[in-house]
């Protein structure tokens, strides 16, 4: 019975990794702007930011939660298969919006709303082999620094430095780089690929810091489930 409540919330972890970075993958291209009570630096009184940050800001939640359990090797091979099934859903909608369609009006407005750019792509894809293995690489030194105590500050410090690299590298391969080495689409401007970077780190801060309680709370229900002995991770 332990096994079984432990392997289902196994698979729950991997489920929410997978699923929420599905999500963040088909919300990339939308660029969201917020009102800001007060004007901060660079942002001033409005935050901008595309569409897939705050799922994607889940993934380290769930792969935090996963590190803390399984150990590094486990958290490894979780990101390189989101990394395939990230693969699986580009190819699984560019061969939906490639099939013949009953109507074309609609054929077109679904490609319009589904087919991310190939920029978009290109910067997820960069951002997401690079962050999330740095992810899991901190995390795992962090708790051989500090023999496995402080789970808080491997959680944030962990996803603060992953995101960081994340959100630099999506926003600037995605909206800077790509188009304008590849001619993909135009370049977005300079001041706004800033005003992206730095919308969508503050952000995914903030997520890091107020996730920890519930990386507490997911680590104690899911080791008091199982067999904590038996299914020790590896440092």
């Amino acid at each position: 019975m332990r096994e079984s409540r432990l392997a289902t919330g196994e698979v729950a972890l991997v489920g929410l990794f997978v699923t929420a970075l599905v999500t963040a993958q088909l919300t990339a291209a939308k660029l969201l702007a917020f009102d800001l009570p007060l004007s901060l630096p660079v942002v001033g009184d409005g935050l901008a930011l595309p569409g897939a940050a705050l799922a994607y800001a889940l993934t380290f939640f769930a792969s935090d939660c996963y590190s803390e359990l399984y150990g590094r090797e486990a958290a490894q091979r979780m990101v390189n298969v989101g990394f395939g099934m990230n693969l699986v859903v580009l190819a699984l909608v560019a061969g939906t919006i490639a099939a013949p369609a009953l109507d074309p009006t609609f054929s077109e407005q679904f490609a319009a709303v589904l087919a991310p750019s190939a920029n978009i792509v290109l910067g997820s894809l960069v951002a997401y082999l690079v962050s999330q293995n740095w992810d899991v690489l901190v995390f795992h030194r962090i708790r051989e620094a500090t023999g496995g105590d402080h789970l808080w500050l491997r959680n944030v410090a962990s996803t603060a430095t992953s995101q960081a690299l994340d959100t630099v590298l999506f926003v600037t391969v995605g909206f800077l780089v790509a188009p304008a080495v590849f001619g993909i689409g135009e370049a977005t401007p300079v001041p706004v690929v800033v005003s992206l970077v730095v919308g969508q780190y503050l952000l995914k801060l903030l997520i890091a810091v107020a996730d920890t309680p519930f990386v507490y709370a997911v680590v104690g229900l899911l080791r008091r489930s199982g067999d904590d002995e038996n299914r020790r991770p590896a440092a």
